[in-house]
């Protein structure tokens, strides 16, 4: 059962269906029902396998179409990380990403200070910016704490020269301060 607010968008998202001239399937409510009630910012196979068992018969091209469309009309945004995996994200308001480069955890974080950040001077590269996203590369509270027991097996995540990219950019952050 779907909480107030949960409630409350799934009726905004089915006016912005109707807004859009897009046909409101039990197929889109149900992957933007599996997208709200998900803090995780699924990938497109994670929304696949919990569509599965709920719409007999959906295929997994079905949920990338839909996923797409999505984003396409501004219903959810694609999110960047350092994973191999496009993510998905429910909430459209202004936020920023904690992630995580060990177990590739997403986190939201709202912090007024960084929608103030100034964009930097791009005209020289003939580029238009239109919004950002902060994201902070580190390594999650679940994952310090298997480090700590020993049971920590992944490895970060690297960059393209080899080294470590969790290092990199702790070492660059500090430099930076």
């Amino acid at each position: 059962m779907a909480s107030g607010s949960q409630s409350g968008r799934i009726e905004s998202f089915e006016r912005l269906t109707r807004q859009h001239g897009l046909p409101l399937t039990v197929q889109r409510r149900t992957v933007f029902e599996i997208l709200l009630g998900r803090e995780d910012h699924p990938t497109a196979d994670q929304v696949y396998d919990e569509a599965r068992p709920r719409l007999a018969g959906i295929s997994r091209t079905t949920v990338y179409r839909i996923l797409d469309t999505f984003v396409q009309h501004g219903l959810i945004t694609k999110i960047c990380h350092p994973g191999p995996a496009v993510r998905f994200d429910p909430k459209v308001r202004r936020h920023d990403h904690l992630v995580c480069l060990h177990c590739e955890k997403v986190i939201d974080i709202e912090d007024r200070r960084l929608a103030r950040l100034p964009c930097p001077d791009v005209r020289g590269h003939g580029f238009e910016i239109w919004d950002y996203h902060v994201h902070f590369l580190g390594v999650c509270a679940g994952c310090r704490n298997r480090k700590k027991g020993g049971s920590g097996s992944r490895k970060p995540l690297r960059r393209s020269d080899g080294k470590p990219a969790a290092r990199s950019a702790r070492e660059t952050f500090k430099k930076g301060r």
